[in-house]
């Protein structure tokens, strides 16, 4: 008995020993687990925002997508975010217009280069845009210079300074009311108030160099269209009447805008709506513009929206568009590409 208990201890011995040998087999340091390097995110990062390591895997230093899903405002919002740091250099923004109506899938697709992200443009109808694409200082379509609306009965035409964002010359983001002043469309002015259009009163005059007053020429090398404005240095600034837009102002819709942050990083939001089964109705333009100011937007501006809605990162459809699912061709789109 006494040899039998002099055997086990010898056994555990052995055994553990066995074990702690097969922790490292082939001998030497065992190899530490990398620890992943933390993100720094380009933007202020609101409750509900999260970092998408999955959409930015193939991006370079200085562009990051970010994800919301969560309930905001009382409803459930589904968006996507990507922000770049424009000012780097590394990145090229044109704004693209086709002859005829493409997804910002194929318009990204048919790009030479590598895209970083597509969304949709400004304005359309048929054929014809409806808002401004500018790149590298020429002019494929201003931002609408008449529009119709009743006045006392009759069709009268309005002529609304609508917004758009642009880059300048140093690679600063600037967003603006303007108007394309006199027959063409290249003297493009920017004011420091919308004209004073409002549906059910008098047209204003056309925009000129002196109307609305403190007009100057907008120099930007590239530009996007849109309406109507939404933010302007950090205040909620909806200029949905004055641009005489109503895209379903104020009910629940998917959206897309662009805007940029104190810093001058640029931001492309889009959300899903039109998509009830899911439980993501959309947002309205005032929610928008909420959402924009959170992660730190000053200025803002709407693009079309509904089921023209879509951002597209690499080749991957981020919203669930609101035609039923299917991604909605348009006349125009903003890409972003390696410069």
């Amino acid at each position: 008995m006494k040899k039998i208990l002099l055997i086990v201890p010898l056994l555990v011995v052995l055994a553990g020993g066995a074990c702690s040998k097969s922790k490292n087999v082939g001998g030497g340091t065992p190899t530490p687990t990398p620890t992943p390097t933390p993100i720094t995110p380009l933007i202020t990062l609101a409750p509900g925002w999260k970092y998408s390591a999955t959409l930015s895997v193939n991006f370079p230093t200085g562009i990051q997508a970010f994800t919301f899903d969560t309930i905001y405002n009382g409803r459930m919002v589904k968006a996507y975010c990507v922000a770049l740091d424009y000012a780097s250099g590394r990145f090229d923004f044109k704004p693209v217009q086709s002859a005829t109506l493409r997804t910002p899938s194929q318009f990204a697709a048919a790009e030479t280069g590598l895209v970083y992200v597509a969304i949709n443009g400004g304005y359309y109808g048929g054929t014809q845009s409806y808002s401004l694409v500018k790149y590298n200082n020429v002019v494929s379509a201003p931002n609408i210079k008449a529009v119709t609306r009743t006045y006392n009965g009759s069709s009268t035409s309005y002529y609304p300074t609508r917004a758009a964002l642009g880059i300048t010359s140093t690679g600063a983001p600037a967003t603006a009311w303007i108007y394309s002043v006199g027959a063409g469309n290249d003297l493009i002015y920017q004011y420091p108030t919308p004209s004073p259009n409002a549906e059910g009163s008098a047209p204003q005059p056309q925009p000129s160099e002196t109307f609305p007053a403190g007009g100057s020429i907008w120099n930007v090398v590239s530009a996007i269209g849109g309406s109507p404005l939404l933010l302007q240095a950090g205040n909620v600034r909806i200029s949905d009447v004055e641009e005489l837009i109503n895209i379903n102002n104020t009910t629940s819709r998917p959206r897309t805008a662009i805007g940029y942050t104190a810093a001058g990083r640029l931001v492309l939001l889009a959300v899903e709506g039109d998509n009830a089964n899911a439980g993501y109705p959309g947002i309205n333009l005032v929610d928008l513009a909420n959402l924009l100011k959170s992660i730190g937007c000053t200025d803002a501006i709407n693009l079309d929206g509904g089921g023209s809605t879509s951002m597209v990162i690499g080749n991957r459809l981020t919203v669930r568009p609101g035609d039923n699912g299917v991604e909605r061709p348009v006349i125009s789109a903003l890409l972003i590409k390696q410069r």
